[in-house]
């Protein structure tokens, strides 16, 4: 299955933006934990606090906020997700060990195809699930079972 971009579309690049109430840990967690670059960070512009990480090629990024008194956040669920497509089982054996080595301890997903396809996930501060998965959505053939029912 090939997709292009739509023509009348032209994007340059891509934040996906989320709150906090746990401001520092998120940092800590996403740049120091994770090793995401810091393209931009910032306090108390209009209100707010935040951070852009930089995601996987230099158009994709993710943006941290905190923002009120004290700092609200909707309650973690099991969609709150950011997948990194990994290259090979390789590439998310040395995330996962960077991770452990650093404190943290795999979770359980809630949806079993992360698990059939060897995915390994992890709670960062706010209880939002990074996902490990060892294939390249799109471009590699997924491991585990033969379904093709992408996340």
């Amino acid at each position: 299955m090939t997709h292009t971009w739509p023509e009348h579309l032209a994007v340059g690049a891509v934040r996906f933006a989320r709150p906090t109430a746990r401001y520092d840990d998120v940092l800590a967690f996403y740049a120091d934990d994770l090793g995401l670059p810091v393209l931009a960070r910032w306090r108390d512009h209009d209100g707010y606090d935040g951070v852009v990480l930089g995601l996987p090629g230099t158009p994709v990024h993710m943006e941290i906020t905190q923002h009120g008194t004290p700092p609200r956040i909707p309650a973690p669920h099991p969609e709150n997700q950011l997948v990194l497509y990994l290259r090979g089982p390789e590439a998310r054996d040395a995330a996962v060990r960077r991770l452990e080595e650093r404190g943290h301890r795999p979770v359980a997903p809630a949806n079993p195809y992360w698990d059939r396809h060897g995915a390994v996930l992890f709670e960062d501060p706010d209880g939002w699930l990074v996902v490990l998965a060892p294939w390249v959505f799109g471009s590699d053939p997924q491991p585990g079972d033969a379904r093709t029912d992408g996340a």
